[in-house]
């Protein structure tokens, strides 16, 4: 649905340039958004890659593990349907982690992995369970303690102060994953008394 937004808003787009005589300024538009397009990118891969490392080498050393010891009481809470030593626990332990460093890029495999693993718990019912709709509310409005891909924005695009924007961030997103737990917590009680 959205490729067909994406495509009627292009068409719009070239039909208002051809009636308005400004077809020239929509080339120059199409061929400078690529070439930012291309710098973005190439300035994303840089602080991704050093990021990625950053979470191998924490990987290696046991700080993820020691993370993962650390938020495995509140996550067990968050999901008390999950087994324990579950595969879809480490998943979900892991793409938190990830999110924490700003890392969706990394994140989004092991959210597709923990996804899969809690329909298995599910018996392949067609409909979302209690934990699979928790996972997509917490991951949707994850914590963020370093949004790595908007400090590369900025850095791309020379922002004075491009770790400015830590602080709100990390303020911003702890709102919004209190507000999607409650949320969560709130549907869910309110549809197993009717049940």
């Amino acid at each position: 649905m959205v490729n067909y937004i994406w495509v009627i808003m292009t068409l719009i787009g070239i039909v208002f340039g051809i009636v308005n005589g400004t077809m020239e300024e929509i080339n120059k538009a199409v061929f400078m958004g690529a070439k930012e397009a291309v710098t973005l990118c190439i300035g994303l891969i840089s602080v991704l890659v050093f990021w990625l490392g950053m979470m191998r080498i924490a990987q290696e050393s046991g700080l993820l593990e020691g993370l993962s010891k650390l938020f495995r009481p509140v996550v067990k809470r968050l999901f008390p349907e999950v087994p324990p030593n579950h595969p879809a626990m480490g998943y979900i332990l892991s793409n938190m982690i990830a999110n924490m460093f700003g890392l969706g890029n990394a994140a989004t495999p092991l959210g597709i992995k923990a996804m899969e693993e809690l329909q298995e718990l599910n018996g392949g019912k067609t409909t979302a369970s209690r934990s699979m709709v928790t996972f997509l509310a917490i991951n949707t409005a994850s914590i963020t303690i370093i949004p790595s891909t908007v400090i590369a924005i900025r850095m791309t695009y020379h922002s004075a102060s491009p770790t400015e924007i830590v602080v709100p961030t990390l303020i911003a997103t702890f709102i919004s994953a209190i507000g999607a737990i409650l949320i969560d917590r709130f549907y869910h009680y309110r549809r197993s008394r009717k049940g």
